[in-house]
């Protein structure tokens, strides 16, 4: 979830490669979707489409392109011709807008992005003015922009001191600093799978769309000539996504045990933090200002509301208009099509 999610602490990157049985597919139309992170249960919609063949019934052959910290960008990949499908991080991918990439917005995955700030009961950070002259380890500009903003969003001073961090809390538990940029369904879930700590007692989480920097988090992108010439495909895959999606919510183990024992069996993720990053995803998935709204749905009025807000409190000034940024008809006719079959 925003960009480099979850399980960093392995470091490992997955080969690309064609997920499916070629034998199946063989008639069936090459869909290539560049991630954001590694293979693991962030991506827990893909693995469920996948094993239950939602994407072969859509005469869909999809090759995963795995994130990490030694592969490009989504929005670079994407803008190469080397996927049709990219996932972004909001800052990241209007940047990408405004140096020249016709891209468009297609689906949103998490209304609710998980990046936040660790912190021990010594100095607990549980709002945004505790933020203020406090040592935080942060792992890159993304993290640091985000702490800026979201001090800007509540008209705080951005007087904070960086430490600059790797993808472990160790650093935090080690006393490097009193705050620790972190996802809640990664890091947090670390401590808790693997240490034993006790959230809200031996550490706290607090995420920055708590304390009003609000972004999307996994938004599924294309280029708009490929939307245009090509909107039966993507509207296929956004149907056999959403479904994974919709399936995936019945149990948060069944993804957990795909991600560990097929799709990122390479990796090392551990069973039980997997399990329980995906259950916390849930919640995730709904948008708290339009809760009936269906999955992956993106919404006008939180994009040109709070999401407007936090680019420019992050000096992003020059903003497509939102029509033009995103194309909110696809999920629209995705849905009306599942409710019909």
């Amino acid at each position: 979830m925003q960009r480099r999610d979850f399980m960093r602490a392995t470091g490992a990157v997955a080969l690309a490669g064609t997920i499916g049985t070629p034998s199946a597919q063989a008639q069936a139309k090459v869909v290539r979707v560049a991630l954001g992170w590694i293979n693991n249960v962030e991506y827990a919609g893909i693995w469920m489409a996948l094993d239950k063949g939602y994407f072969t019934e859509e005469d869909l052959e999809v090759k995963t392109l795995p994130g990490g910290p030694n592969a490009p960008p989504p929005p670079v990949t994407v803008a190469a011709g080397g996927a049709e499908f990219g996932y972004g991080t909001w800052l990241p991918y209007l940047d990408a807008v405004n140096r020249g990439n016709d891209f468009v917005l297609v689906a949103g995955t998490f209304p609710v992005s998980p990046l936040g700030i660790l912190s021990l009961p010594g100095k607990p950070i549980l709002k945004a003015a505790d933020i203020v002259g406090k040592k935080i380890l942060a792992q890159g500009p993304n993290e640091r922009t985000a702490i800026d903003a979201t001090l800007a969003l509540n008209n705080l001073p951005k007087t904070w001191e960086f430490v600059p961090a790797g993808f472990s809390p160790e650093a935090l538990l080690s006393k490097a600093g009193d705050g620790y940029t972190a996802y809640g369904t990664n890091q947090a879930v670390t401590l808790e799978v693997k240490m034993n700590m006790v959230r809200g007692k031996d550490f706290f989480f607090t995420s920055f769309d708590s304390m009003g920097y609000k972004t999307f988090a996994n938004l599924v992108f294309v280029t708009r000539a490929y939307l245009q010439s090509d909107r039966p495909t993507v509207m296929k895959f956004l149907r056999a996504l959403t479904r994974g999606w919709t399936e995936n919510l019945k149990d948060p183990a069944v993804a957990a045990k795909l991600a560990v024992s097929k799709y990122g069996a390479d990796l090392g993720l551990d069973l039980k933090q997997q399990t329980r990053q995906n259950e916390l995803q849930f919640a995730m998935l709904k948008n708290p200002a339009k809760p009936d709204a269906p999955l992956l749905t993106l919404d006008r009025d939180t994009i040109a509301g709070p999401m407007y807000a936090a680019a420019k409190a992050s000096g992003r000034d020059k903003l497509p208009e939102v029509d033009k940024l995103a194309d909110f008809t696809v999920m629209q006719e995705v849905n009306a099509s599942l409710k019909k079959s």
